[in-house]
């Protein structure tokens, strides 16, 4: 098993990027293995890691077909549907609430 070159934080040659700077530039890895990995040291943790991959291997992100584009925004719009009151509530609900603002706190809606 063959390891990888391991650079120290902003170390790293060019030619290299991560998923992030990839897709910054409209590319994606693309099926291709792990190039090499950036170590970040931190004070009582273990450093912070993130892979590289060779930018001239990666390929072009994939468009968004019509249908994903509408399975996005029926997903979206399921987060935005209170369960209670099945109203669109113009807003992500708050998974830590389950329900919309007026639905959570009834009591604060009618004192305001």
């Amino acid at each position: 098993m063959a390891t990888v070159p391991v650079y120290r934080w902003r170390l790293a040659p060019d030619g290299l990027a991560t998923r992030r700077q990839l897709r910054a530039r409209g590319l994606r890895p693309g099926g291709q293995n792990v190039a090499a990995q950036v170590e970040r040291p931190r004070r009582r943790r273990g450093p912070l890691v993130a892979y590289l991959y060779s930018i001239e291997q990666a390929k072009p992100v994939r468009p968004m077909t019509p249908a994903k584009w509408a399975a996005l925004a029926k997903a979206n719009a399921a987060r935005r549907t209170c369960p209670q009151c099945h109203t669109d509530a113009g807003y992500v609900i708050p998974p830590s609430l389950g329900m919309c603002t007026p639905c959570a706190f009834p009591d604060e809606q009618r004192a305001a």
